[in-house]
């Protein structure tokens, strides 16, 4: 029970920890200069905003020596440096002024007009929010968009020599002797055995759950819920599951989908509002019933119970609606609601570690294919997680996950390896239509969340904070005014 513990805090608590150490932080205070000439060092930094399907096609014709690629890894990890540096900077700053203004709110407070001590409310308020925003960016987006850089990095470098490797497992048929190579027996082979005894613990966790104010309402669209179920259930039925499949699509903002064991698929709005096409909507769901047939949950349950975790995980709740973690970014909680939290439970209550990961990958892009999807959305949707919006909405994706680089090595070797098929699909007229019913229910969703009263932001009438951010498409060094980048529009697809 007490390992249990820990790993429910282990996301709050090295928030807590980011968030102390933000004082007098020392930062590098020139960014770091291009280490390479730049008829050598723009097409490298060019090559490495490009997705990684892109890549894979593309790094067995770059010609950078190796020489070149470790000064440019060098490089990465300075600019990393840099870029945190300067936020956290900015969150002393943040945090000097807010000591700043609840000094003048102290002494103006028996004299102050309703004028005054409103503008001093929202001022406190919104100085509050642009120290998370900085947080969150030092914390978390900034050494997630470099770890994504530092991976392609790696697929530049080691791709070439890893697709011989492939070819030759291919070539000589080692590739059939993998862990769950027998995909034309997917649907009567067992990955795991007893999955109808989960039944019941994914039961209690959602009525423990929803008990303690852990589960975000459902989202009340017909047409929508109806798609979504379609899409999981005809995954389901190309999969490995050998339980009924329970699909709920949840009216929250984070971008990401969970299952509890015994079937029990959550869907979030954040995760059907940032997918593009019907395959990648069918490749992060077939990740998710892998969790669910390998029964991952109930190997981490074997030495902590449901109860134990859900009294935790709600005891991090009441932590976070008080306001003491301001660290994991009380602005973007506040957005986002389900955010800190989320992380806690999709992490440690359902049993994801980095070796559980990586199977659920092969899992679901064995059961995507199965269907008859294109088993690469799944890569496009992780590329555009790792560098558009997902460090914020979609967070949980990047921790304690596999490194980048294993990760889609795994998944594209996979998909190598799979018997070719034809016409398969990556969108449809259905998910489409969707999209389009899902328009007004976000905005719906977005009106209703600025109105609401917060116990993060109180006050109410305040100007909006301004919001730190790099839009997508844009390179990280785009807010951190490092000199040589260049910035190119989207990550392409297959």
């Amino acid at each position: 029970m007490k390992a249990a513990y820990l790993r429910v805090l282990l996301f709050a608590g090295a928030a807590l920890a980011a968030g102390a150490s933000g004082c007098a932080h020392k930062a590098p205070v020139e960014p770091p200069k291009p280490p390479l000439v730049p008829a050598v060092f723009q097409p490298l930094q060019e090559a490495l905003q490009k997705s990684y399907l892109e890549l894979f096609q593309l790094a067995p014709t770059l010609e950078f020596s190796n020489t070149q690629i470790q000064n440019m890894r060098n490089y990465l990890e300075q600019a990393r440096k840099y870029c945190v540096g300067q936020y956290k900077k900015k969150s002393d700053q943040y945090s000097a002024d807010l000591k700043r203004l609840e000094g003048n709110l102290k002494q103006v407070s028996a004299t102050a007009s309703d004028t005054q001590r409103h503008d001093l409310h929202c001022q406190i308020q919104n100085t509050r929010a642009l120290q998370s925003q900085t947080e969150v960016l030092a914390d978390h987006a900034i050494p997630v968009a470099y770890e994504n850089k530092e991976a392609k990095l790696d697929l530049i470098q080691q791709w070439p020599g890893d697709l011989k490797q492939i070819k030759q497992q291919i070539a000589d048929g080692s590739y059939l002797k993998r862990q769950w190579g027998d995909v034309k027996d997917i649907g009567f082979r067992e990955i795991a055995s007893g999955q109808k005894d989960d039944i019941k613990t994914g039961e209690d966790a959602i009525k423990q759950m929803k008990q303690a104010g852990l589960m975000p309402k459902e989202l009340d669209n017909k047409a929508i819920t109806d798609y979504v179920e379609g899409v999981a259930q005809k995954v389901a039925k190309h999969s490995d599951l050998q339980i009924p499949l329970h699909v709920t699509v949840l009216n929250s903002k984070e971008i990401n989908a969970f299952a509890l064991p015994g079937g029990f698929l959550f869907v979030e709005r954040g995760l059907l509002d940032a997918a593009d096409d019907e395959s990648e909507l069918a490749g992060v769901i077939g990740h998710e019933i892998g969790h669910v047939v390998a029964r991952h949950g109930h190997k981490l349950m074997q030495k902590a119970t449901i109860e134990s975790v859900v009294f935790q995980a709600a005891q991090v709740a009441a932590v976070l609606l008080t306001g003491g973690a301001a660290g994991i970014g009380t602005y973007y909680a506040l957005q986002y609601g389900f955010y800190g939290l989320g992380l806690a439970l999709n992490l440690n209550l359902l049993g994801v570690s980095r070796e559980y990961e990586l199977q659920a990958d092969q899992l679901g892009i064995q059961y995507a294919w199965n269907t008859g999807y294109d088993p690469s959305g799944f890569i496009r949707f992780f590329d555009k997680m790792a560098t558009q919006e997902g460090y914020v909405n979609g967070a949980s994706w990047f921790r304690d996950h596999p490194p980048f680089y294993q990760r889609m090595l795994d998944a594209e070797r996979e998909i190598m390896f799979l018997p070719k098929k034809e016409n398969l699909v990556v969108q449809s007229s259905a998910f489409e239509q969707m999209k389009k019913e899902l328009k007004p229910v976000t905005a719906k969703a977005e009106a209703e969340e600025k109105g609401r009263p917060s116990l993060l932001a109180p006050e109410q009438g305040c100007p909006a904070p301004q919001k730190i951010e790099y839009k997508p498409g844009e390179p990280i060094e785009t807010i951190c005014s490092l000199p040589g980048t260049v910035v190119t529009t989207k990550v392409a697809s297959r």
